[in-house]
This record gives C-alpha cells, structure tokens and sequence, in this order.
C-alpha cells in the first residue's frame, strides 16, 4: 500500500534557539484533512503537526507533503531535506510555497502545488501512481469549490486539539492590498462553497461532538449576501463560531445583526495601522483609520468578541505613531491583539515595488519574519522600528494591559465565556513574546 505523510511544520523560536512546540493545537488546519479526502482508499495516510508531534524521518512512505506558512517554510525545507537524503518524494505546497516556487525548486524540492490543491493533488498522485515520478510544478487553478469531499476530520481528533474545528466557506478575498499573501494568490476573486456543502461540514462537525468551529475563510464578509445566507442556516444549530473579515461587516447593521444572532462570537479584522497615509500607500485606502474605534464599538455592542491585527513600519509611521498604536488598543480595549512589522513577502506587489526602488536591506528571507525590519521606512531607522515593536508588544502584552482588556473589559459582563478565552490567548502570547517570538495560535 503506498503511503503519504502530510506534515505542517512549525517554526524556529526568534535566534534560532529550537523549534516552538505546544502541548495542544488550538486552531488546526483544513487543507490535510481534506486532502486526504480527495487520496485514493489503496493510500496510507498520516498526518503530522510538528507543534505538538515529532517526527521520524525514517519512517517508510512514497510522498512526503509538507504545507508551508510564513516563516515556518525555512523548517519546511529542512524537513523536506531530511527525507530526500533518505530517498523519498517531497512536494511542497500553501501559500507561502505558492509565492516563491523557483526559490524552493532551486533548493532541489521534488515538487512544487501552487495555489490551490483540489485539481492539483489528484493529478500529482495520478502522474505517481502511473509512472512513479512526479512533476516540478502543479499550477492548476481551480475556478469553483463545489463539490469538495467531506473532510476527514478524524485525522485531527486523534491529536490533542481544542474546542474547535475548522470549516471552510470561502477563498480568496475582493481587495488587492499590496502587502497581502492572499491578494498575490487569488488576484481580487473571492470564490464562495455551496452552502449546502458548508452546512454538511459543520453537521459533521457537531456529530463528532464538538460546539464551535471556526471558519478559515481570508474574508467571511466578501460577500455579504452569501454570509447572510450561512449566517442564517447556521443559527437553529446553536452552535458558537468564529472567523476573519474586514470592518466593512460592522456598516452593515442588518448583516452584523444577523452574524451575531448565528451564535458568531469572535471575529478577527486586519485594521492594519492608525495612520491612513501609510495604508494608502498600501493600496488599503478603503480602510478608513479615524473609523477603527466606532466600527469595533458596534462590533463589540453586538456582542461579537473582536481580534486585530495590525503591523508598524508604513510609510507614515513614527515613534510617535507607534506609542499612540498602544494608547489606541488600550483605550479601544481590544481583547485579543497581534502586531508584526510590515514585511515584504517575497512574491507580493510589496517586495517588488520595494526592490525596485532600492529599498529593501537585504534579500535574507530567513529574516522576513514578522518581527525585524528588512526594509527602509521613510520616517523612522529601520532598528528603531524593530526596537519599537519589541516594545509595544512588551506593552500590550504587560499583565496590566491584558487584564484591562479581557476579563476587567466592560464588555466580558455581556460575554464571559469569549473574554476567559481572550485572557488565555493573551497570556500565551505573553509566554511568546518575553521569549522575543512573534505570537502565533496554532
């Protein structure tokens, strides 16, 4: 019988100084457990998450598949080392895989799936099964996502997880931000599952027990009358979820209404900045900084529970900008925060505009981290900034600060439950951020 191993690696702590590791995975991944739907029944399959699994690099197989995200594509390559010396097929694939395919391929990587899998993955074991190779590239793009198998949630279950699992109801996102990893991908498309099939997944999500789940989808709210529709089967569940859109749900009074009443009870919005030059100059000029507080306000009122992201080193930051960034999370009392430094990730519009204008510092993509400035920002030394959001998170992520945020928030009286998990998620991140690593939920 032949065998595949999907492996999600994890990353290197700040220095180099190990591998992160965790007793539990918090928010796992869809793309294994769906792909392994769509395997053929002759093939084994095992799936291994390097936060809470180890792995065995002798262990007998025919593919090695590694998803690759952000930073964590440096252990990937590792890894995917490891077993080529041992004579095994390694393909390589996920986002940050999908931006720089040639990089991967110069490193000697069997294979390369960029972009989405669905076509792709059937094709690559198609072409292995017949002739026992595999080809360099699988670029397939897919243009609709019914019909997709029902997931094979089980390969999760049998590992330490958390309350939740995940379910997919869209790809892709309307905007085209020129720092973004989704924008590169999908180019503007946003492209919506039947509903139906999305309602089938979060059924076998319940059956197996559990009351949450959360949806990956890079923009829930990219089209509205969609996320009406679901929002509105998914209440006589009862269930609690939670995803990522854009603020633009909160000028939507119906909508957020309806979103709330489904049993939505977190949702995470990329705001980005509080200075709107330097969104503009990111080709993010629809969002607008002086409504951040209101839209979260409503957001919060509706008794949905927000997260945020937000990055430092625009082209209008300054020390000055990135203190009144902690004034602003403090007195917005955002419960669940996450900084990084703008990065421009090689194979976005980002990186090339930057190279172009002679403005990146160097082309050390183990750098490109999040948390290091590798660019040249117009109004503040590139140390700086990187001293800079050392201390803004060390401020943000103070016992004082999470306290006033989570369980000491007005809002908690309304939503106990959400706010109890913001203080666990906040002091996990805390945990990371005295060891200088950027936060992550795996």
């Amino acid at each position: 019988m032949p065998k595949v191993i999907f492996i999600q690696p994890t990353q290197y702590q700040t220095g180099g100084k190990g591998l992160c590791k965790q007793k539990k995975i918090h928010l796992p991944g869809l793309v294994f457990p769906l792909l392994a739907a769509m395997t053929p029944d002759n093939w084994d399959i095992k799936v291994i998450i390097e936060v809470v699994d180890e792995i065995d690099f002798d262990e007998p197989c025919d593919i090695v598949a590694i998803g690759t995200m952000g930073h964590a594509i440096f252990r990937g390559l590792e890894i995917a080392h490891e077993f080529q010396k041992r004579g095994r097929l390694v393909v390589m694939g996920g986002y940050m895989s999908s931006m720089v395919p040639q990089m991967l391929l110069e490193r000697k990587i069997d294979s390369v799936v960029i972009g989405d899998a669905e076509i792709s993955w059937p094709q690559l074991i198609k072409d292995y099964t017949l002739t026992g190779k595999i080809k360099p590239i699988y670029d397939i793009p897919v243009s609709t996502l019914d019909n997709l198998p029902l997931p094979r949630y089980e390969l999760l279950t049998e590992k330490p997880i958390g309350n939740m699992l995940p379910v997919q109801a869209g790809r892709g996102c309307p905007h085209l931000c020129s720092f973004c990893s989704i924008a590169c991908i999908y180019k503007g498309r946003y492209i919506t599952r039947p509903v139906d099939d999305v309602m089938r997944d979060i059924h076998r999500v319940k059956e197996l027990g559990f009351k949450r789940f959360y949806l990956i989808d890079d923009n829930i709210v990219g089209n509205p009358s969609y996320l009406e529709e679901l929002a509105s089967r998914i209440k006589p569940l009862g269930m609690k979820w939670s995803s990522q859109c854009s603020l633009n749900l909160a000028r939507n009074d119906k909508l957020l209404k309806t979103v709330a009443d489904s049993g939505c009870e977190i949702l995470s919005f990329g705001l980005e900045s509080i200075t709107q030059e330097g969104l503009d100059k990111l080709n993010k000029k629809w969002v607008k900084v002086n409504e951040h507080e209101e839209l979260l306000r409503k957001i919060t009122e509706a008794g949905i529970m927000p997260s945020t992201e937000m990055m430092i080193g625009t082209d209008s930051d300054t020390v000055e900008s990135i203190i009144e960034t902690f004034r602003f999370v403090e007195k917005a009392k955002i419960p669940i925060p996450r900084f990084y430094i703008l990065t421009p990730m090689p194979g976005s519009e980002l990186f090339e505009e930057f190279k172009r204008n002679g403005r990146l510092l160097h082309e050390d993509f183990k750098m490109y981290d999040g948390t290091t400035c590798v660019h040249k920002p117009e109004k503040i030394a590139p140390e700086k900034l990187t001293e800079m959001y050392w201390w803004l998170n060390s401020r943000v992520f103070s016992i004082s600060s999470i306290m006033k945020r989570t369980v000491l928030n007005r809002a908690a009286l309304k939503n106990p439950g959400s706010h109890l998990f913001a203080l666990a998620v906040n002091l996990h991140y805390r945990h990371y951020i005295r060891r200088h690593i950027t936060p992550n939920i795996f």
